[in-house]
C-alpha cells in the first residue's frame, strides 16, 4: 500500500494541534559515562574513570519526551517519589510542553531508576557496561489514587487521544483501568504493557514488542507469517481494532480488526546504535499521528521512520517532525 510523501507531511503538520494524555510508570534513566584506564586491584574488573551523568524520562517518561519534542500538548499522570531522582524527572518534565499537574510527587516513595554505566575511550561512543535497576512496586497510597482518578475525570474531555505506559510498577490498578476504559469507547487509547496485555481487552490497540507478543499468545514468532497469525488472535481475543507487533531488524506487523494485515520492513539501515526506548517512540509516533487523522496503517508507517530515527541514537532519545520528514524523504529517493 502506498502513501505520498505530501500525506505524511499532511499529518505531520497537524501534530502540533494535538493533545495526548500518557498515563503510566515513569522511570529515571541515570546515565554515568567514564573512561576505562586501568584493571582493579580488587576484582578482574575494569576501573572506569567518572566523566559526568544525566538523567533523562524513561518508559512513560520518554513518551511524554518524544510527544513534546513532536510539538504535542502532553497530558501526563504519572508519579515519582520525593527524592533527587524524582525532582530531577519533575524538572525535566515540567520544560517540555506539559500540563504539570497530573505529576504526582508521593511522599515517603523513592523512584524508579534504571542507571548505566557507559564506558568507552575519548572521542568515542560509549558503550553500556552494566545496567543496576532500583525497582519501586509498593501500592500506591488511597489517597494518591483518587487524586489520580480525579485528574483524569479533569482531562478526558480535553485530549484527543491516550497512551497506557504499563511497565508493571502497580501505578496502573484495577480502578484506574476500569475508568480508562471507559474513556477508550470514545476515543483512541494505545497501551504499550510489558507483563499485562491480557487486561487490556476492548481498547483501541496495544503495540507487543515480538517477546511480549509470543508470552500473551504462548507462540513463538519466526517471521511475518507468524506475527500475522499472533497478531489475529490478539484482535480477536482482546476485541481490539489493531495490533501493531514491533521485530526489530525485521521491521513490524500490523494486523487491523477490519481484515487488513501488513508487514513493514525496517527503516534505513540495520546497523543499530542503541534500541533503548524505542518501542515507547514507536507507541508514542502511532497513537499520535491516528489522533492527527492517518489511518492505522499510515500511523504504523510514521512509527517506523520514527524507530528508525531513535535507534541510530544513543540512549532513550527522540525524534523531531524535521528529522522525521527527512527520514521519509531519504527512503522514497533510495526507492526511485
Amino acid at each position: 500500500m502506498e502513501v505520498s510523501i505530501k500525506r505524511f507531511k499532511e499529518i505531520i503538520d497537524r501534530y502540533n494541534e494535538v493533545k495526548i494524555a500518557v498515563i503510566g510508570d515513569i522511570v529515571a534513566d541515570i546515565y554515568i559515562y567514564g573512561k576505562p584506564f586501568k584493571l582493579s586491584r580488587e576484582a578482574p574488573v575494569l576501573v572506569v574513570r567518572h566523566d559526568g551523568e544525566k538523567v533523562l524520562p524513561g518508559s512513560a517518561g520518554n513518551t511524554i519526551h518524544n510527544l513534546s519534542r513532536l510539538g504535542v500538548r502532553v497530558f501526563p499522570l504519572v508519579v515519582v517519589g520525593d527524592d533527587e531522582a524524582g525532582r530531577l524527572l519533575s524538572s525535566r518534565l515540567s520544560a517540555m510542553n506539559i500540563d504539570r499537574e497530573g505529576i504526582i510527587v508521593v511522599e515517603g516513595r523513592s523512584t524508579t531508576t534504571k542507571t548505566r554505566i557507559m564506558a568507552g575511550d575519548d572521542h568515542t561512543s560509549k558503550q553500556q557496561v552494566i545496567r543496576i535497576d532500583r525497582e519501586i512496586r509498593e501500592s500506591l497510597p488511597e489517597k494518591v489514587g483518587k487524586r489520580m482518578m480525579g485528574y483524569l475525570d479533569r482531562i478526558a474531555t480535553q485530549v484527543d487521544a491516550l497512551i497506557v505506559s504499563d511497565y508493571g510498577y502497580n501505578l496502573i490498578t484495577p480502578t484506574l483501568l476500569e475508568r480508562i476504559k471507559a474513556i477508550s469507547a470514545n476515543k483512541a487509547v494505545v497501551v504499550d504493557s510489558r507483563y499485562r496485555l491480557h487486561l487490556f481487552s476492548g481498547f483501541t490497540a496495544i503495540t507487543p514488542n515480538e517477546s511480549e507478543a509470543e508470552a500473551i499468545s504462548q507462540s513463538s514468532i519466526a517471521n511475518g507469517k507468524d506475527a500475522i497469525r499472533v497478531g489475529k488472535r490478539l484482535v480477536e481475543e482482546l476485541d481490539l481494532k489493531a495490533v501493531l507487533i514491533t521485530r526489530g531488524n525485521s521491521g513490524m506487523v500490523l494486523v487491523e480488526r477490519s481484515g487488513g494485515t501488513s508487514e513493514i520492513p525496517i527503516c534505513g539501515s540495520d546497523d543499530i546504535t542503541d534500541v533503548t526506548g524505542a518501542g515507547d517512540t514507536v507507541t508514542a509516533v502511532f497513537t499520535l499521528s491516528l489522533a492527527a487523522g492517518a489511518s492505522f496503517y499510515e500511523a504504523a508507517r510514521l512509527s517506523n521512520y520514527a524507530g528508525a530515527v531513535v535507534v541510530m541514537k544513543s540512549g532513550t532519545a527522540t525524534a523531531s517532525p524535521e528529522e522525521l520528514i527527512h527520514v521519509i524523504e531519504q527512503e522514497y529517493k533510495t526507492r526511485s
